[in-house]
C-alpha cells in the first residue's frame, strides 16, 4: 500500500491553522443561489474562490453567465504527455431556513465535537476547498504538479445548474481533459473511504391547483365549491400504491435492473438499519417493498412531496376554503430514465386523476439524468491507491440517492470519465439545519487528494 508523500503531508500539517481560517472565511459568505437577495454574496463567493486559486498558484477567471458566475482555474505546466484533470465543485449553498433549528448561526462556522458546523461546510464549499489546498500543497512544496489541472467551480448547483451545460459546451476546447474528479458526496461510514458508482437523476415539479377566484368562507361555500387543497391531496394520493411502488403509468419503463453481484456487494457493507432509522428520527421506515434500504436509496426511483402550501396556516382558526393549493414534488430517477419522459408521464397522470372543479398546472422546474460508472481502468485504480494511502484501508464502492446533474454533462460533452470521491459522512445534515463536516475527514481528504495527483500521473498518454 502506498503512503501519503511526506513533503505534501508536512506542508498540509504546517499550514493546518491557516487552512482552517481560510475555510471559515469561505463559509461565512452566505452564497445562497436560490435567493436573489444573496446575488451579491454569491458573486463574492465566486471572487473568493478565484482569489483562493490564485493564491494556491493557479490562474483563475470569473466568467459571467445568465445566472451566477462560473470560476475556472488552470495550471498547465506538467511534462509533455501528462494528462489533464478537471476538478469540479460548487460554491453556492442551500437556504439556511429554518434558522431557529440551528444550534449556532449558519454562516458563522463553529467547531463542536470534531465537526465544523456551517451551511456549505460539506455541501460543497469544504470539499471544493480541500481540493484547492491539495493543489497548493504540490505547488508550494514542489513548485509543480505531475498533471495539468483545471478547476471549475459553479454557483448554481443548488438550483439545478441551469447554465452550466451551456457553459461547458461553449468552452469545451479549453475544458478538454482526460478525467473529471468531483467531491460532492459522502463516505459510507467514518474511516471507510468510498468511491461513488452511481447517482440518481432528478425531475422536479410544481403542481398548482386553482379553485375559486379568492379564499371563501368555508361555512357559506364549503360543500358546494371544490376545495383546491382537497383536490391536491387526492392527486398526490394517487402517486403510490399500497406497496410503495410509484403508480404513475409508464414510470418504470426502461428502468435498468442492477446486476446481482452489485446487489450482493451492497449486502456486504456495514449498514445498520436501526441506526439509520434512529438517525432520521422516524418512528419506522417504509419505501418500496421487496428491496433493502440501500437498494431503495441507490437503485430505485422515487416520487416525493417536498412541500405543500394552501389556505390559512397561522396561529388560531380562520375558517376559509382556500382559492389555491401548491405542491413541490421531486422524482429521483435511475438508469435508464429520462427527465423529459418523466415530465410527460407526470403531466398526463395528473391531468387524468385531477378532479373536476379546479384548474391544475404542472410545471417542470429542473432535472438531471441518472449516472452509473463501471469503475474500471487506471483512473479508478489511481483513486483506490490514493484513498488507501490516506485512510489506511481499501475503499468501498457505494451508490448515492442524490443527484449531481453535471456529471452526465461532463461525460456527454467532454467525453471524459468521471471519478466521484466524497469526504462527507452520513447524517451530516446537508440541506438541513446544523450542517457539518468532519474535521478529520477534511484533513484526511486533503491528504488523499494531494496523493491522487501523483497517482493520476499514471494516466499519461
Amino acid at each position: 500500500m502506498t503512503s501519503v508523500p511526506p513533503d505534501l503531508h508536512a506542508w498540509l500539517s504546517d499550514h493546518d491553522d491557516a487552512i482552517r481560517g481560510e475555510l471559515f472565511d469561505f463559509l461565512r459568505i452566505p452564497s445562497v443561489s436560490a435567493r436573489s437577495e444573496h446575488d451579491a454574496d454569491t458573486r463574492r463567493a465566486a471572487e473568493w474562490t478565484a482569489d483562493s486559486l490564485r493564491a494556491a498558484g493557479l490562474s483563475a477567471t470569473v466568467h459571467a453567465t445568465a445566472g451566477h458566475p462560473v470560476v475556472v482555474g488552470e495550471w498547465r505546466g506538467a511534462p509533455a504527455g501528462a494528462p489533464t484533470v478537471l476538478v469540479y465543485g460548487h460554491y453556492d449553498v442551500q437556504p439556511a431556513e429554518p434558522l431557529d433549528l440551528w444550534t449556532s448561526p449558519p454562516f458563522e462556522p463553529t467547531i463542536r465535537d470534531g465537526r465544523v458546523y456551517a451551511r456549505g461546510s460539506v455541501d460543497d464549499k469544504g470539499q471544493l476547498f480541500l481540493h484547492i489546498k491539495a493543489l497548493e500543497a504540490h505547488l508550494k512544496a514542489r513548485g509543480r504538479l505531475p498533471v495539468n489541472v483545471i478547476v471549475l467551480a459553479e454557483g448554481e448547483e443548488e438550483v439545478g445548474s441551469e447554465h452550466l451545460a451551456g457553459f461547458i459546451e461553449a468552452h469545451a476546447g479549453e475544458l478538454a481533459c482526460d478525467a473529471v474528479v468531483i467531491s460532492d458526496s459522502a463516505m459510507f461510514a467514518p474511516g471507510l473511504p468510498s468511491i461513488l458508482s452511481s447517482l440518481r437523476g432528478l425531475a422536479y415539479f410544481q403542481i398548482d391547483v386553482q379553485g375559486p377566484a379568492q379564499d371563501l368562507h368555508s361555512g357559506s361555500y364549503g360543500g358546494a365549491v371544490v376545495n383546491p387543497a382537497m383536490a391536491l391531496a387526492k392527486i398526490l394520493a394517487t402517486f403510490h400504491d399500497a406497496d410503495g411502488r410509484i403508480a404513475i403509468p409508464g414510470f418504470y419503463d426502461g428502468v435498468a435492473e442492477w446486476p446481482a453481484h452489485v446487489r450482493e456487494q451492497m449486502k456486504s457493507l456495514p449498514f445498520d438499519a436501526e441506526h439509520f432509522r434512529a438517525e432520521t428520527g422516524s418512528v419506522s421506515l417504509g419505501g418500496e417493498k421487496g428491496y433493502s434500504i440501500l437498494e431503495q436509496l441507490w437503485t430505485r426511483p422515487t416520487c416525493e412531496v417536498n412541500g405543500l402550501l394552501s389556505g390559512y396556516t397561522g396561529e388560531g382558526a380562520k375558517t376559509v376554503l382556500p382559492a389555491k393549493a401548491m405542491a413541490k414534488v421531486s422524482c429521483r430517477l435511475v438508469p435508464n430514465q429520462d427527465p423529459a419522459v418523466v415530465e410527460s408521464l407526470m403531466k398526463a397522470h395528473v391531468a387524468r386523476v385531477a378532479p373536476p372543479g379546479v384548474a391544475v398546472t404542472v410545471t417542470h422546474l429542473h432535472g438531471g439524468r441518472p449516472w452509473r460508472a463501471e469503475l474500471t481502468g487506471p483512473l479508478f485504480d489511481a483513486a483506490r491507491r490514493a484513498l488507501a494511502a490516506a485512510f489506511g484501508r481499501e475503499p468501498v464502492i457505494t451508490g448515492e440517492g442524490g443527484s449531481i446533474p453535471v456529471v452526465g454533462d461532463f461525460e456527454r460533452i467532454l467525453g471524459a470519465p468521471v471519478l466521484l470521491v466524497g469526504f462527507g459522512l452520513p447524517g451530516e445534515n446537508a440541506h438541513a439545519p446544523d450542517e457539518w463536516l468532519s474535521r478529520e475527514n477534511f484533513t484526511t481528504g486533503m491528504r488523499a487528494t494531494a496523493t491522487l495527483w501523483d497517482e493520476l500521473a499514471s494516466l499519461s498518454k
